[in-house]
C-alpha cells in the first residue's frame, strides 16, 4: 500500500507541476528566442528573452487595471505578437505608435503626431546613406521615408530597432492589439549560435559532453544574460 501510495503521490506531483507549468506558459510568462537581426543592437540573434504574457491581458471590468499589473500597450514597449499575415509565426518588434497616432518616417527620422522623436537610444541604421525610394504600398520598400499613416484604434505600429533590416509595419501595416502575446522583460540567456566551435565533438560520451558544455559556456554571452529589455 505504501508503495502504491508513494507512486500515486509522485504522479500527482508531476501532474500538478505540469499543470502549473502549462498555466504559467499560457497565461503568465513564456520564453522566446530571437531568430533574426531585426532588433539589433538591442536584441541579438541567440538572445533568449522572458515575455510577460499577463501585462496585456483582457479585463472585463475597469477596476482590474487598478488591482492587477495589466495595462494597454505603450509606445516604446518591445512586444511579441502573432504576425498579422501568418498568425502561426511570432514576431518581436518595438511599438512606436498606438491607436490614433500619426506615424511618419522622414529621411530615417521617426515623426510621431507631427513631432520628431529622438529614438537614437534604440533605433540603429547600419547603412551609410538613407534609402529614398518612393513611398507607396507596403510592398514598395519605404525603409527611410514612410507615411504619414494614422494607426487605427486597437492597433499598434511596430518597427524593428534595426531600421535598415526589419520586416515590420512599414511593409505589412499595423498590428491588431488582439494579436499581442506579451512584452519582452528580460534576456535570461544569450548564446552566439553562430559560434564555429559548437559542432558535435568526437570521442566518448563523457568527453563529448564535457567538450560540448565547455563550448556552450564559451559561446554564452555572459554580459548579456539577465539584462532587462529596454
Amino acid at each position: 500500500m505504501s508503495g502504491r501510495s508513494g507512486g500515486r503521490e509522485y504522479l500527482e506531483a508531476l501532474l500538478v507541476a505540469f499543470v502549473f507549468a502549462t498555466f504559467v506558459r499560457t497565461f503568465l510568462f513564456q520564453a522566446f528566442e530571437i531568430p533574426t537581426g531585426s532588433m539589433e543592437k538591442n536584441l541579438l540573434v541567440g538572445d533568449h528573452v522572458l515575455v510577460n504574457k499577463f501585462v496585456f491581458g483582457p479585463t472585463r471590468f475597469g477596476f482590474e487595471r487598478k488591482l492587477l499589473p495589466v495595462r494597454s500597450v505603450e509606445r516604446g514597449d518591445v512586444v511579441v505578437f502573432r504576425y498579422p499575415r501568418d498568425p502561426s509565426q511570432d514576431f518581436i518588434k518595438r511599438c512606436v505608435g498606438i491607436g490614433g497616432d500619426t506615424v511618419e518616417i522622414v529621411h530615417r527620422d521617426l515623426v510621431l503626431n507631427e513631432k520628431t522623436v529622438l529614438d537614437r537610444d534604440y533605433a540603429y541604421h547600419f547603412g551609410d546613406e538613407p534609402n529614398n525610394d518612393p513611398v507607396g504600398s507596403y510592398e514598395i520598400r519605404p525603409r527611410d521615408n514612410f507615411g504619414p499613416f494614422v494607426v487605427p484604434p486597437d492597433h499598434c505600429f511596430c518597427l524593428g530597432d534595426n531600421r535598415d533590416n526589419s520586416h515590420d509595419s512599414r511593409y505589412w501595416g499595423p498590428v491588431p492589439d488582439s494579436l499581442l502575446k506579451g512584452r519582452a522583460l528580460l534576456i535570461y540567456w544569450s548564446v552566439a549560435i553562430d559560434e564555429p566551435n559548437l559542432g558535435t565533438p568526437a570521442g566518448g560520451w563523457f568527453s563529448r559532453t564535457l567538450r560540448s558544455a565547455t563550448r556552450l559556456a564559451h559561446a554564452t554571452r555572459w554580459r548579456r544574460s539577465l539584462n532587462i529589455v529596454r
